[in-house]
């Protein structure tokens, strides 16, 4: 039995397409309507009349021999990311209805004119990318396809439900402090966040600045590895953190066997505030790469515990900054009602920010102000500096490092409102590698309370994505959980 388009891989579909057993047109035709049907809040934005018209100029590659491997397959974004042809809001009234005059570089590197996807839509995300949970969009929250009555993990969280329930096959998402790598996990998909600054920030709705990074996700890594390699490469005219390093083919490393790779595994990653389902999952996948070869050696990552005081002084002082933007006069909201221009900011900005932006502003505005600057920020930077030395002392020691992605699994909605710190304190075990720039990624390997995912994860040293791409493609040719989906999908 042919199994359903949705149910194809990214290079399933691109053969499908290649061999004309199926057009551009119909593929595009399938996932929309896919995600016109879904209910569970993962799309902000679709537009049919542009995503034909996409899939018709991908027909075209495709008829004159010009398309490359990912010509006519579908994919959606973050609403993060500016485009053309679908509005932007990064999930904020601030933005409610924006319409972007250029793509971002990465909507623009996978697009028709470059790797030749085509999109279908926009995804739902916590605002302005701030969230655990993705239950902070001003267009309210996502659930999770494997319960909807459970988060599917933030800030890109649309992005993972949408890919988990089969909507696209695959999706952009961002990582500043874990947010394509926890929600991967909760969702049970496959994502990666490179290196920082391996994929540009230009017209990436910028959030915090110094940790900001886009990466994929779909099903399993040998899509990532696909999609990577499209996204990466150097944009020095247009930003200035971009890595002045050569694009990669980042599937050529996925057939290398594990046998003899040095697996680090942090004590301060399994101490007891993880839960033991989560454990249990981890463990068993540990242990399927040392089957394969692979050898586990302990480490230490001493300043783990750390790694949230100093996330959450960085990350909102930047934050602080970064949204000063949004003023109300040249772009975004701006209140109907003032008495002068000050009185313009003010209601402007307390109409357009949700609560948890505004709680990070008043936090970065806090910590870089005069006399608290010495005392909070700068302190913060020196720790993170520590914690990008633990990793290196680390890596003397093992080439990849391995653990569990979040505590537990994917917790109940609503679970926010109550104790907003509960969903900091989540992103213990992502927040190190993301204050150290290190590419790191969530792969699915079982199933913990509720027959919820858990995801492993994978840490590399600088500009080692090919490593873990072909650690998780080694594993997942051992095991099926990448393939196992929602009943609903």
């Amino acid at each position: 039995m042919t199994p359903a388009l949705h149910d194809h891989s990214l290079s399933e579909l691109s053969a499908a397409l290649r061999n004309k057993q199926v057009s551009a047109v119909e593929v595009a035709q399938h996932f929309l309507a896919r995600a016109q049907a879904d209910g569970s809040g993962a799309f902000l934005s679709i537009n049919p009349d542009a995503t034909l018209a996409q899939a018709r100029a991908a027909d075209a590659h495709l008829a004159a021999g010009t398309g490359g491997c990912l010509t006519g397959v579908p994919i959606a974004h973050k609403d993060i990311f500016v485009t053309r042809d679908f509005p932007t809001t990064a999930g904020s009234r601030m933005l409610k209805g924006y319409q972007s005059p250029f793509d971002a570089t990465v909507v623009q590197r996978l697009g028709v004119d470059g790797a030749g996807m085509v999109t279908i839509g926009k995804l739902n995300c916590d605002e302005f990318a701030m969230g655990s949970a993705n239950e902070n969009s001003a267009y309210g929250p996502v659930s999770n396809p494997w319960d909807r009555q459970r988060v599917p993990g933030g800030s890109s969280g649309g992005s993972a439900a949408a890919v988990a329930a089969r909507l696209v096959p695959a999706a952009t998402g961002t990582d500043t402090g874990g947010s394509i790598r926890q929600p991967a996990s909760f969702c049970g998909i496959t994502g990666i966040k490179p290196t920082y600054g391996r994929a540009s920030r230009y017209g990436m709705i910028a959030f915090a600045s110094s940790l900001d990074q886009g990466g994929p996700m779909a099903r399993s890594a040998e899509d990532c590895a696909l999609l990577l390699s499209a996204m990466c490469g150097p944009d020095l005219d247009r930003d200035s953190t971009s890595l002045d390093v050569p694009a990669e083919n980042f599937s050529a490393s996925l057939t290398q066997p594990i046998r003899g790779l040095r697996i680090g595994i942090p004590k301060e990653f399994f101490g007891e505030g993880l839960a033991p389902d989560v454990r249990s999952a981890i463990d068993a996948a540990l242990q399927a790469l040392q089957d394969q070869g692979a050898q586990l050696v302990p480490i230490g990552l001493p300043r783990t515990e750390l790694a949230i005081p100093v996330y959450y002084i960085i990350a909102p002082a930047e934050a602080s900054s970064n949204l000063s933007r949004f003023d109300g006069v040249k772009f975004g909201h701006r209140a109907e009602q003032y008495s002068d221009l000050l009185d313009m900011y003010k209601k402007s900005r307390s109409q357009g920010f949700g609560e948890e932006v505004k709680r990070r502003i008043m936090t970065g505005a806090y910590v870089l102000s005069h006399g608290y600057y010495d005392a909070y920020y700068l302190q913060a930077q020196k720790i993170r500096r520590m914690i990008a030395d633990d990793f290196q002392n680390a890596f003397q020691q093992c080439d990849v490092i391995a653990g569990p992605v979040a505590p537990t699994v994917a917790w109940a909605l609503g679970r926010q409102g109550v104790d907003p710190l509960a969903d900091y304190l989540a992103d213990i075990f992502t927040l190190p590698a993301s204050l150290a720039g290190l590419p790191g990624m969530s792969v699915p390997v079982g199933f913990g309370e509720g027959g919820m995912p858990v995801g492993l994860q994978l840490i590399g040293n600088y500009l080692k994505e090919s490593q873990l791409l072909q650690v998780a493609h080694q594993y997942q040719l051992a095991t099926d959980h990448h393939i196992q989906k929602p009943k609903a999908a």
